[in-house]
């Protein structure tokens, strides 16, 4: 009996198209990019140009191009999204992300469909009724631990839908979907792909009686997600696609990250090849880089695998949210316009440009950046010339420690071609009546023939003419093949002249390409049950995001019997919930009653009452729900946001149909 291959799917991000191919040729199976509207990363849209353009050379490894769509909709928006989602779809993609659910009430393309990370994917109910409206695959949230992951997987079938994780980058400190910070504060709505980040923001942290637990911490800003040592129990879990996060990041990021996660994917099928699990990656081709991948040496906040493993103490980045950077060495000694270092690694190269820092009196982070770094004559000494007067520079002094956070050697590296990605070929030179033909078969399946009429000619030397054929027909120079083996089926060594057989290979290899180009099929659209299956509620809050008719529409079909409008409809009034998360600031400062049980002399005297986050005028309360394990952040929306919308409303009025406006066909 044959064991059945899993396809793991390495998913990456792009800004742009530019740095979609770049992704592809460094690795990706897939590849996430905004289209021109509707993405929940509202400065990174791509017009469908560009959408095309990517999916055309997706397509050539059998990768996927996957379009966000993924914010939720007013009413008068609804027939853009559908017209967008029919001009991605025939642009080529593959995929729509998707958050509303207006939209599955849509006259949608016969595209495949994604539960956003956005729709907040934590219980195997919600998954298991997902699968069954029609998604084929679903973000599950950040938050979930290795067991429930396994919950999920274990009510989901695997023929028809698939999990997705995120596996590196910036976290949201909130169930994503579950935050309202930013549009109760700035107007701005992190749903509606526009979040101003009040999670990055430094806060006093104040107790019920009015005394500091805090001063000026960056208390919800989370480290960066790295699952880097948990690849394989995640595989095991049930996981099949691997995102990185990052559609703001730039073309060095996206390279270096998907490079690394490519290799160890590569290591992973390559340690499981004849085990009773064996897995396989989800398009063609094998990649080989011109560096050596670190995730270290991008930006970052330092690491955390988060909640996989359980509650862990270290996941924030409390003292700063920018990037603190790899420690080089320490000042020796500050000069009038310059500063010497000794780095702990005497091999340790500073070049002009490089970016340096360190944390000052107050545990601020303090940028360096060098105008020009000067080699020393004692190994791993420097003199720096910072670009801004030292004098400036706050509590610089003998034996700081420095850390580097930007190295151009490292920028300049992956500026240039920095990938090679490859398809295996086997091609076969046989003879034909009248001449010669070349049949290559790729490690898919797909072949491409070329035949040439030629006189066949004997040459004076069979061993070199055999030697000039194969070095002739394995140079794929500027294609996406590579020779796996050459076979010669000739009655003799005949002579063929490099043109020949250069004309030959390259005719093969446009026969090969448009061979796989053809054979190329998009993922088929998920089949929602019918009957339609019931929502697991049957009441839905604010917290649903329901902001169109179409949604309304959706879940009463679906047995809901009372749903309220998302918080950007303005219709909560009070204090609420803006913010729900998985993080405890308790925990984190070791102010958690579970962390007191058993301990002699504290146990019962700590309790989870709230507290208090300050920055500036802003003021949110913390609450703490500690059956789930769970933190609220209560606040309200302020007045200034309210009164914009309102006179927003008035000049451009939006339209909420309770009942079927006239004309519009049953």
């Amino acid at each position: 009996m044959s064991l059945e291959f899993h396809q793991l799917e390495l998913l990456a991000p792009a800004r742009d198209a530019d740095i979609g191919i770049a992704a592809i040729d460094h690795g990706a199976d897939a590849v996430y990019i905004g289209g021109p509207d509707f993405g929940a990363r509202v400065s990174a849209g791509n017009s469908v140009q560009d959408i095309e353009r990517l999916a055309r050379h997706a397509h050539r490894w059998g990768a996927r191009i996957f379009v966000t769509h993924n914010t939720i909709l007013r009413d008068d928006e609804l027939e853009a999204a559908r017209r967008m989602a029919w001009d991605v779809y025939h642009a080529g993609a593959d995929v729509l992300i998707v958050q509303d659910m207006g939209l599955l009430e849509l006259d949608l393309p016969p595209i495949q469909l994604h539960a956003s990370t956005q729709t907040d994917i934590r219980t195997p109910e919600k998954a298991r009724f997902l699968q069954d409206v029609g998604f084929s695959q679903m973000v599950l949230a950040r938050e979930l631990d290795l067991a429930q992951i396994r919950a999920i997987r274990d009510v989901i079938d695997p023929q028809r839908c698939k999990l997705e994780f995120f596996i590196h980058g910036a976290l949201c400190v909130a169930y994503s979907g579950q935050c309202y910070i930013s549009h109760a504060h700035t107007g701005r709505s992190a749903n509606r792909g526009d979040c101003s980040q009040a999670c990055r923001l430094p806060y006093h942290v104040v107790d019920g009686q009015g005394r500091f637990v805090a001063h000026d911490k960056h208390v919800l800003s989370m480290k960066d997600n790295n699952q880097s040592a948990n690849l394989g129990a995640l595989v095991d879990a049930g996981i099949r696609s691997f995102k990185i996060e990052g559609r703001y990041k730039d073309m060095g990021y996206v390279k270096n990250i998907t490079a690394h996660y490519r290799l160890l994917f590569d290591r992973l099928i390559e340690d499981r090849e004849g085990s009773d699990f064996p897995v396989a990656r989800a398009s063609s081709g094998r990649t080989t880089f011109t560096f050596t991948p670190d995730p270290n040496l991008n930006f970052n906040r330092e690491f955390t695998d988060y909640f996989v493993n359980g509650r862990q103490d270290d996941i924030g980045a409390f003292d700063t949210p920018k990037n603190p950077g790899q420690a080089i060495g320490w000042v020796t000694k500050v000069g009038p316009d310059w500063v010497e270092l000794e780095c702990s690694d005497p091999a340790t190269v500073l070049h002009n440009g490089d970016g340096l820092c360190y944390y000052d009196l107050q545990k601020e982070l303090v940028g360096v950046a060098i105008n020009r770094a000067e080699a020393l004559p004692r190994p791993g000494h420097w003199r720096v010339v910072p670009k801004d007067p030292v004098a400036g520079l706050r509590d610089l002094r003998k034996g700081t420690t420095v850390n580097r956070n930007r190295d151009m050697d490292w920028v300049r590296v992956l500026e240039k071609k920095s990938s090679d990605r490859r398809i295996g070929v086997w091609a076969q030179l046989a003879e034909t009546a009248d001449g010669f033909a070349l049949t290559l078969t790729d490690e898919d399946g797909h072949v491409g023939r070329a035949a040439v009429a030629h006189a066949k000619e004997p040459s004076r030397d069979a061993a070199r003419a055999e030697a000039a054929l194969r070095e002739h027909l394995g140079r794929f120079g500027a294609t996406i093949f590579a020779p796996l083996d050459i076979t010669l089926q000739l009655s003799a060594p005949w002579f063929l002249p490099a043109s020949l057989l250069n004309q030959l290979r390259r005719e093969a290899c446009e026969a090969l390409e448009a061979a796989r180009a053809a054979a190329y099929v998009r993922p088929a659209r998920g089949v929602p049950l019918e009957p339609p299956v019931p929502y697991p509620e049957d009441t839905l809050s604010y917290l649903a995001n329901v902001y169109n008719q179409k949604a309304h529409d959706f879940y009463a079909r679906h047995g809901v019997r009372v749903i309220d409008a998302a918080y950007e409809s303005h219709e909560e009034e009070g204090e609420v919930s803006l913010m729900i998360t998985k993080h405890c600031v308790r925990w984190s400062m070791s102010l958690c009653p579970k962390q007191a049980k058993g301990v002699v002399g504290v146990k019962g005297t700590i309790k989870a009452e709230p507290l208090q986050l300050v920055n500036g005028k802003e003021k949110l309360t913390l609450r703490f729900d500690c059956k789930p394990c769970e933190m609220h952040v209560v606040g309200r929306m302020k007045t200034a946001v309210k009164n914009q919308r309102a006179r927003e409303l008035a000049e451009q009025p939006l339209v909420f149909y309770r009942t079927r406006p006239q004309g519009t066909p049953a």
